[in-house]
């Protein structure tokens, strides 16, 4: 229960804070990886960090007209944590469409089926039967027949199949006749951290995932006309498309014009693939979290690439494969490409770190490693915005390895910010305040929770709040604060910190602290710890011998930057902004000089990313 205190009582607390630069609070289950040593304060992974990893070798025919997929997977898992593992945690995710799985949306009765079957499961070359196999849903746990020990690797195989789903499309699924999204098709071993121990939150359709890194080889068995994108390096393309595509494919993967590998009217001809019934597309992809495929025997398919990385001379490659009628794929590649190139060279100016990057024509709005299902859109701006969010999220959480089932707020308000910074850079008629309204609207109502409550705790609109437009204006303010130069140095030392790993909200926290140079939990406490909304307005405006002096209150305790935009009569403009550094001291009041000859028409406080719950006080008319 959440004890509500005066904005007096809050206001004298922040400022003690501030003064002593208090840590912050800290689950005592997450404060234990410091005594073990798994993680350090200084936002390092600690001396005695480990993950555990697997190598997955993936075999599966998929028949676009009975949507079966049946196939096996063998994985070497390598138990890298100190404990003895007497028992396996799988993932079966397409068992949120099994009749009777929990899960947060609707489905077509239609489209619910028995679930995964599991027609053998071996471990070390013993083979488990039911007894030893408890599938809940979208989990499954095995025992054992002999304990997995530390520094071991256990070698596991499990030959299965499930029939995708016609309709009801969460994430995956047929797209239309002859196009399917086929993603968490594979039995996967759950992750096993230094924080829970197994992973075994279910998988109920709106929260996200939490996957180990991993290593992927897999054989995708189609038949002829179908073509293949998947995660990974497709490596056998002469052995699967016509030699003509391979040299637009391999074109396109030098140069930084839009190639079309395959055009409507090639797709039409049904001349692409080679002419074997059935052929198998083989992808080959490193420490990645995921693994997905696409295909489709009727899709047109664009391609370009970039260099993403100056000093390599490292080329990315961007493709957007789609239904030639709809007609607002046709600028997705360039999108693409440009979210590519912002990314590696201006936010968060990281090299793009995978070698392609694909948007499919789907019917979902959701992100994998190097694929995106992306649904058509109405405008161009729904386009622009949609695309490069998706993209965005190849750093968060795929580079970096968040657990989105717990922490939303560490992936998608990333992608969020991506998008605002992004999409005018596309576009640059573009203005994306995506979330920003809501978020004023909803602040500190019974809807209105800390940002670090877990993801697991929520629902509707905490959730959408926590997890996109909050975070999103978190991280902006503190960009704003640091400046460029110095925001970016603070990220990289997270970004390099934990890529590949699994960093808890601390981890996020000290890095970005550490990387600064400066404590800012200051800030992290109000903005997503504590309770609050953002609300400024103009107190006072004196007129002065040499212009004007504007004092701005904040009667809320959320720290938001303080923009004034100054009117005066003769139709010119001025604009002052403080950063959220105004409110460090825990001060209630700035004051803003208006050096000026000019009489005040009109003064406004806020801009586009500024939320104010309460913003009839934010305007001044001049007598």
């Amino acid at each position: 229960m959440f004890r509500i205190l005066s904005l007096a009582s809050l206001l004298a607390l922040g400022s003690l804070a501030v003064q002593a630069q208090q840590p912050l609070p800290i689950p005592r289950n997450l404060a234990a990886t410091y005594a073990a040593g798994t993680r350090a304060e200084n936002g390092l992974p600690g001396p005695n960090y480990w993950q555990n990893a697997a190598d997955y070798t993936i075999k599966v025919n998929f028949n676009p007209a009975t949507r079966l997929l049946q196939g096996t997977v063998d994985i070497a898992y390598q138990n890298n944590s100190p404990d003895s593992l007497r028992q396996l945690v799988f993932k079966l995710y397409p068992n949120i469409y099994q009749k009777g799985a929990p899960r947060d949306t609707r489905f077509s009765p239609a489209d619910l089926t028995d679930g995964v079957q599991i027609e053998q499961l071996t471990i070390n070359g013993q083979a488990t039967d039911d007894a030893q196999r408890r599938i809940d849903a979208t989990n499954m746990t095995v025992s054992v027949p002999k304990a997995i020990g530390p520094r071991q690797t256990a070698r596991v195989t499990v030959a299965y199949s499930y029939t995708l789903n016609k309709g009801s499309h969460q994430r995956t699924g047929e797209v239309e006749p002859g196009a399917d999204f086929v993603a968490y098709f594979f039995p996967r071993i759950a992750v096993y951290d230094d924080i829970d121990g197994w992973n075994r939150i279910p998988y109920t359709g709106s929260a996200e995932l939490y996957n180990d890194f991993c290593n992927f080889k897999a054989d995708i068995t189609v038949p002829k006309d179908f073509v293949v994108w998947a995660t990974g390096t497709l490596t056998n393309a002469p052995q699967v498309l016509q030699k003509k595509y391979v040299q637009r494919l391999q074109d396109a993967e030098k140069k930084d014009d839009v190639v079309t590998i395959i055009s409507a009217a090639d797709a039409k001809r049904k001349n692409i693939t080679t002419n074997n019934a059935q052929n198998t597309w083989h992808f080959e992809a490193d420490d990645v979290v995921d693994f997905v495929f696409a295909t489709s025997d009727h899709y047109a398919w664009q391609a370009s690439s970039l260099v993403v990385d100056p000093a390599t001379k490292r080329r990315t490659r961007v493709d957007a494969a789609y239904n030639p009628k709809h007609k607002d794929f046709e600028e997705v590649v360039h999108f693409a490409r440009r979210t590519v190139e912002a990314m590696s060279y201006t936010f968060p100016k990281w090299p793009f770190p995978y070698s392609h990057e694909t948007v499919f024509d789907g019917l979902d709005q959701m992100e994998y490693p190097m694929m995106v299902n992306d649904n058509p859109t109405k405008t161009r701006e729904d386009a622009i915005t949609l695309t490069d969010h998706e993209i965005f999220h190849t750093m968060f959480p795929f580079y970096m390895g968040i657990n989105e089932t717990k922490y939303g707020w560490m992936d998608e308000g990333w992608a969020t910010i991506g998008e605002w910074i992004i999409s005018p850079l596309i576009d640059p008629k573009v203005v994306d305040e995506y979330g920003v309204a809501p978020y004023a609207r909803a602040a500190h109502t019974e809807h209105d929770m800390p940002i670090v409550t877990l993801t697991t705790q929520q629902s509707g609109t905490p959730f959408y709040l926590n997890s996109y437009p909050k975070p999103a204006l978190g991280y902006l303010y503190v960009k704003d604060m640091l400046g460029d130069e110095l925001f970016t140095k603070a990220l990289h030392t997270y970004i390099r910190n934990w890529h590949g790993k699994h960093p808890m909200p601390y981890d996020f926290f000290n890095s970005m602290n550490a990387g600064a140079g400066q404590n800012m939990n200051w800030f992290w406490q109000r903005w997503f710890f504590d309770l609050g909304y953002p609300d400024l307005a103009i107190q006072t405006v004196t007129k002065q011998a040499t212009g004007y002096q504007v004092t701005v209150a904040a009667k809320g305790t959320k720290p938001v930057p303080v923009d004034l935009t100054v009117t005066f009569t003769d139709g010119t403009t001025t604009k002052l902004h403080r950063s959220v550094a105004a409110w460090q001291s825990g001060n209630t009041s700035v004051t803003l000089d208006i050096p000026t000859t000019k009489t005040a028409k009109r003064m406004v406080l806020g801009s586009t990313y500024v939320p104010d719950s309460f913003p009839k006080d934010n305007v001044w008319e001049g007598k």
